[in-house]
């Protein structure tokens, strides 16, 4: 299990846009589980949508991508590096994702050659599938 600061001692995110809030097991290079807590407070759910506030698909997909960055750069040979978008692909979006709910974060890396990955993401709310798709980084 890692916290907040520890996670931070992985990846380079930081508030607002730190997505995950802790790390529930991870092998480095291999696949990571997270967690996010969506709180009525976060500022996005001022515009999307007024009355009706649903977590932003594209934020489902960073936090997904966070979860890979901390089974990457976990790595000894990855310390003090970062995990950049490469490709996002066949992402569908199966449920909304609302202020209260606990998302659950799933990566497991696929696919390694040199500095380019694919990890097999998902995002789950109570067990039912959120969002699902493959996303390609490159270390740098």
């Amino acid at each position: 299990m890692l916290d907040i600061n520890e996670i931070m001692k992985i990846i380079p995110q930081r508030a607002p846009f730190l997505m995950i809030d802790k790390v529930e097991e991870y092998v480095p290079g291999e696949s990571c589980t997270a967690y996010k807590n969506v709180c009525i407070n976060e500022q996005y759910f001022m515009g999307h949508f007024p009355g009706q506030p649903i977590m932003p698909g594209v934020l489902i997909v960073e936090a997904l991508a966070q979860t890979g960055a901390v089974a990457i750069l976990s790595m000894k040979e990855n310390e003090g590096k970062n995990a950049l978008f490469g490709g996002i692909d066949n992402f569908r979006f199966k449920k909304q994702v609302l202020p209260g709910d606990t998302l659950k974060l799933e990566v497991k890396i696929i696919k390694r050659k040199g500095p380019i990955g694919i990890g097999e993401a998902i995002a789950t709310v109570d067990g039912k599938v959120a969002a699902k798709g493959e996303l390609t980084f490159a270390i740098i």
